[in-house]
């Protein structure tokens, strides 16, 4: 351990409660970007974490958008050629909380509560993402607290947008390289391998999400009128989607396969390395039987390979007790999670020719595009690789490992094409942290562990710099 860095570790230590304070009155503003009621609290959310910046040596920023609020900050303390350039990103905004009624406590009013790793805190955004970027904003701060400033130049983006699609992030991006160009990239929104192991995220798949409603008659008919007679768009909706998938769990959307590459018998062996508790996993969700691609690992079909899956289906009346119709549409969300090489635009062309090709009689398709990223592979030879992963195991006291991740990080892809810059996926989530569900919870050990990496991980960033000059 550096000299500089023991007595930033130690602050980190002293100021544990304050950090967890900072963390509860972020967490109070429901700042949900999908719902335009919020947008007040999404706002106030941005402005909390400007001026929290500004306390600790950054210049920042909040940027109107079309949408919701940009944050930038800058703490640039160095001559630019003598210190490596690091780029964080986060997000503030969050899921809605619903359903209410299955939460164990209000999803806006944190609350710390026990589990089997000790003490966590439950609120809606605790892991999912405002838990998570506070670990490094926490980390500038014990930095600036003992030595006055970074050992390193750092430029923060946060997004409020990413819980909604992100439409205003590559406009921004684009219209902004200038001073978010970096070395490297920071994301810090995924998982560890488990509570004693960190890891870094190698691999992202990338989604194309889209809502479909199948029009049938010009309105709802009698059940019994018309029964027999009339096309149902919900019947019709469910065969269509049920053809999605064959018995073996292969995809039969056309040329949905063309570019998916196989592994590496390397990276397979390492996956194969990690102890991966397939029933511990499921056990998380209340299942115990996976299922999906024949003959493939479960790390395999979450990691490596493409799927397709119905998010939402909806028609007819849904209300209490009983209404006897045939309804006019019928309507679903599918989306699909894509790995690297596959064309979102090839795949969605290709979900649309699946639709059109199977157009019941008197019905007509409306397709409504919800955004497309492609899949993201993080090079695993840059140094500022193997700093991250130094500085982890300087905390840990044991070897990060590399993952994959089954979801979709699409600034990461974005950072790469519009600012030429690679991602590390850095992040201190757990399977169990209930993402986007009730009781969404951040164990407070995962928010310590991750503090402390992010300080190591500055003090390893500002050497990979020095090591290059010498």
């Amino acid at each position: 351990m550096s000299d500089a860095l023991a007595p930033v570790l130690q602050r980190l230590r002293d100021d544990f409660d304050g950090a967890v304070q900072r963390l509860s009155a972020l967490l109070r503003i429901p700042s949900i970007s999908t719902d335009p009621q919020y947008r007040p609290q999404t706002r106030a959310a941005a402005d909390l974490l400007a001026d929290d910046l500004a306390t600790i040596g950054f210049e920042s920023s909040v940027h109107d958008t079309a949408g919701q609020p940009m944050v930038t900050a800058a703490c640039r303390d160095h001559d630019t050629d003598t210190v490596a350039h690091i780029l964080y990103y986060g997000h503030y905004d969050v899921q809605p909380p619903d359903p209410l009624e299955l939460w164990d406590s209000p999803p806006f009013e944190p609350t710390i509560v026990d589990g089997p790793h000790g003490r966590r805190i439950v609120a809606r955004g605790a892991v999912d993402d405002k838990g998570q970027l506070m670990t490094f904003v926490e980390a500038f701060r014990a930095w600036h607290h003992v030595h006055g400033s970074l050992p390193v130049n750092v430029t923060v983006l946060l997004e409020g947008e990413e819980e909604s699609g992100s439409p205003s992030l590559d406009p921004f991006l684009a219209s902004n390289t200038a001073v978010l160009t970096a070395d490297a990239a920071v994301i810090t929104d995924t998982a560890m391998w488990d509570i004693d192991t960190p890891a870094i995220t190698s691999m992202l798949r990338g989604l194309v999400y889209v809502e479909v409603s199948l029009h049938g008659p010009s309105h709802d008919l009698h059940s019994g009128m018309y029964g027999g007679a009339a096309v149902n768009p919900a019947n019709e909706l469910a065969r269509v989607l049920g053809q999605l998938k064959d018995d073996r769990g292969v995809i039969r959307i056309p040329h949905f396969y063309d570019d998916v590459r196989e592994i590496s018998l390397a990276e397979r062996d390492q996956w194969r390395g990690l102890g991966f508790d397939e029933a511990t996993f499921l056990g998380h969700a209340g299942l115990k039987t996976a299922v999906g691609e024949a003959d493939r690992s479960t790390l395999e079909r979450i990691w490596s390979r493409p799927t397709c899956d119905i998010n939402g289906l909806w028609s007819g009346y849904t209300g209490e007790g009983a209404k006897t119709i045939i309804p006019a549409r019928a309507s679903a969300k599918i989306s699909c999670r894509l790995v690297p090489d596959q064309d979102p635009t090839k795949v969605y062309d290709g979900l649309v020719e699946f639709l059109h090709d199977r157009t019941p009689t008197d019905c007509r398709w409306e397709i409504t595009s919800h955004g497309t990223s492609p899949a993201v592979r993080v090079p695993t030879d840059s140094p500022y690789l193997e700093a991250a992963l130094a500085g982890l195991e300087s905390v840990y006291h044991r070897p990060a490992v590399l993952i994959g991740c089954g979801g979709s990080i699409p600034v990461a892809g974005s950072f790469q094409r519009l600012l030429g810059v690679d991602s590390l996926l850095v992040g201190f989530g757990l399977d169990d942290d209930r993402i986007h569900s009730p009781n969404e919870k951040f164990e407070l050990r995962c928010f310590e562990m991750g503090m402390r990496s992010q300080a190591a991980m500055l003090a390893q960033f500002a050497r990979v710099h020095q090591a290059a000059n010498r």
